[in-house]
């Protein structure tokens, strides 16, 4: 398991609680979600901002592509957009 490259506390990166924590892949589906936990592509969330619930990522596709949009333009900061490309078959931003 890669560490994260989006935050360095284990605390959900929304709201900064430390309890009720779910680890969040930010790409996943079609072996993406394995590539993330390689490459630190994942967050904290507590489980209200995960899946348990309609305000949660996997059911609002806007604070889904916050996440996927923030966590591109952070891997671009130390790679091309040609190797995210190639990472994850697509670009968001």
């Amino acid at each position: 398991m890669a560490k994260s490259i989006m935050q360095d506390q284990k605390a959900c990166y929304i709201t900064g609680l430390t309890r009720g924590l779910h680890k969040h892949h930010i790409y996943f589906g079609n072996g993406l979600r394995q590539v993330s936990e390689e490459n630190g592509l994942w967050v904290w969330l507590v489980g209200a901002l995960h899946n348990l619930s309609d305000a949660g990522v996997h059911f609002d596709r806007a604070l889904d592509l916050r996440l996927k949009r923030e966590c591109q333009r952070k891997y671009e900061e130390t790679h091309s957009r040609d190797e995210f490309m190639e990472l994850i078959g697509r670009s968001y931003l």
